[in-house]
């Protein structure tokens, strides 16, 4: 008994990884932030939470780790919405995971956040995943290759239209990564941060040395500097396929399109006769598409909604749980839980808040809308 309680006291980390299945990394989700540019839908909810694709965007990134073999995870809180955070997520059983929450109060920036995470990092190496950035395929990919490196830190980098709106990668002769310069009026190049990192601990000490930048903040570019400044070790990958910041409606709806695009078509509610499901389309446990209703794919629609007869949805459009489509046409467009929509005309392009309802005017013909609506809205056209 003794013997197999040395072996056993020898080898718990590793008996841990084999009944977690996780890896050598742990996952840091950075969940603060304000999203001014996301008002009215972030003065009810953190933007992290608002869905694509019928699953909040912090979700999407959760997922990613969990599939790259890393199930210790800390989810950074800001100082709004923190407890709306942990109602969803919890202690991370249902998704596979197991979190630790970790809170930044005030948004200082990036690498303070980071910082707050140090003794839950310890003395493992790690991966800096932003609660609201995409990546196209995960970062399975990613991860194994810093695993097996010999890296301090590893970027990841993706060709921009507008570099000067982000941290900006410079490569000297050779392609070799030498400086990373924040929102640069003048970039040198076109490769911006993504907002996936990987560290090892050593990182931290060069957050320690960091003063706040111009706008008050602990800029994760001028740590990255330093640890390149300080070892020269810091590896770089340029993502293969798309990167998305979902910080504006625009970008938001984007990304909906491009997740959508890669939609399997599986039917888990009811589809009436002589309703219309075109292309791939996901249709969730409990709704119900009815008679004469048409839904064109790519679209998801999430569980106990209720399609009527001679609704069109069209291609690109999300509509969530407890959703009541009475009349109109929706396209390329984000309808959150719990919404009733009844008008005479289409919607498109528009992200609707949960709980709202857009209704029709019965002394008026709508021509065609676009909104951008936040939580428990009602709109009559």
């Amino acid at each position: 008994m003794r013997f197999l309680a040395k072996v056993y006291a020898n080898n718990k980390n590793l008996l841990c990884k084999l009944s977690l299945g996780c890896s050598d990394l742990k996952g840091v989700i950075l969940h603060g932030g304000h999203g001014t540019r996301l008002r009215p839908l972030t003065h009810t909810g953190p933007k992290q939470l608002i869905p694509v694709a019928n699953k909040p965007i912090s979700q999407h990134v959760l997922e990613s780790l969990r599939e790259a073999g890393i199930v210790d995870i800390a989810i950074v809180l800001g100082d709004v919405y923190s407890e709306m955070v942990k109602e969803y997520y919890g202690d991370g059983s249902r998704f596979g995971v197991k979190i630790t929450y970790v809170y930044q109060g005030k948004p200082l920036g990036i690498a303070h956040a980071v910082g707050c995470c140090r003794a839950f990092v310890g003395d493992d190496p790690f991966v800096v995943h932003l609660g609201d950035d995409l990546i196209k395929g995960g970062v399975s990919k990613y991860v194994e290759e810093f695993k097996n490196s010999s890296y301090d830190g590893m970027v990841l980098l993706c060709r921009v239209d507008e570099p000067h709106r982000f941290g900006v990668a410079e490569f000297d002769g050779g392609g070799n990564l030498v400086r990373l310069v924040e929102k640069p009026k003048e970039p040198l190049s076109d490769y911006a941060l993504s907002g996936v990192y990987f560290f090892r601990p050593a990182f931290f000490q060069m957050i320690e040395k960091l003063k706040p930048s111009w706008r008050g903040e602990l800029e994760i570019t001028d740590a990255i500097q330093l640890l390149l400044d300080s070892t020269g070790n810091v590896g770089h990958r340029f993502v293969e396929g798309w990167w998305k910041d979902t910080g504006t409606p625009e970008n938001i709806l984007e990304s909906n399109r491009l997740i959508l695009d890669e939609l399997k078509c599986e039917i888990l509610g009811i589809v009436e006769n002589d309703a219309s499901i075109q292309g791939r389309v996901y249709v969730g446990k409990g709704s119900v598409i009815k008679h004469g209703a048409i839904v064109r794919g790519p679209a998801s629609i999430g569980m106990d909604s209720i399609v009527e007869g001679g609704v069109y949805v069209g291609p690109y459009t999300s509509i969530g749980n407890n959703v009541v489509i009475k009349r109109g046409e929706i396209e390329n467009s984000i309808i959150m839980d719990d919404c009733v929509v009844e008008v005479d005309d289409r919607i498109t392009d528009s992200l609707v808040g949960p709980h709202s309802e857009i209704l029709k005017n019965q002394t008026h013909k709508p021509k065609g809308y676009r909104f951008v609506i936040g939580e428990r809205s009602k709109i009559t056209i």
